[in-house]
């Protein structure tokens, strides 16, 4: 069985986060998106938080589960038995921390692969922190994304 990881915070996930997920899916047996909890991080939405609205973001995706965990990635890849890592890429700015990333972890697990996988040229400009400055300041987050968490995304920053 080929079982992938999709490490983020997912703070909160994105259209581009879901585009890259779907698109990962279809290359392995099982993907794993896994929710991390980073220690430099302050995040806005709490873990809890981030998994219901990856679970109703990636509700259709029959190969996906959720999970959210702490430590090195490379204990919970292989934990789980996963042998691929998927990164997903922006811009040339991503590439280099990720790049490093995929080194270490390559010197750490020989046996892990690290997938790039270039964003869809219409999420290129999308972040999570671009969508909690809109949302913070009432603007439209339509289209960045996913339906069914935009009122709990607006509610978060407006209460």
């Amino acid at each position: 069985m080929r079982v992938y990881v999709y490490p983020g915070s997912f703070d909160p996930v994105t259209n581009g986060h879901v585009d890259i997920i779907k698109r990962a899916a279809l290359l392995c047996d099982k993907l794993i998106v896994a929710v991390l909890v980073n220690s430099s991080k302050k995040p806005s939405f709490t873990l809890e938080e981030r998994v219901k609205l990856l679970h109703c973001a990636l509700a259709d995706v029959p190969n996906v589960e959720i999970e959210s965990f702490t430590g090195l990635l490379i204990d919970f890849m292989r934990k789980k038995k996963a042998s691929v890592i998927i990164k997903g890429l922006r811009a040339v700015s991503d590439f280099e921390y990720e790049l490093q990333m995929a080194l270490l972890n390559k010197n750490l697990d020989p046996k892990i692969e690290t997938l790039f996988m270039m964003a869809n040229i219409n999420y290129s400009f999308l972040s999570s922190s671009s969508v909690k400055e809109l949302a913070r300041n009432k603007g439209r987050i339509d289209g960045l994304v996913p339906d069914c968490i935009i009122d709990e995304v607006m509610n978060k920053f407006n209460q």
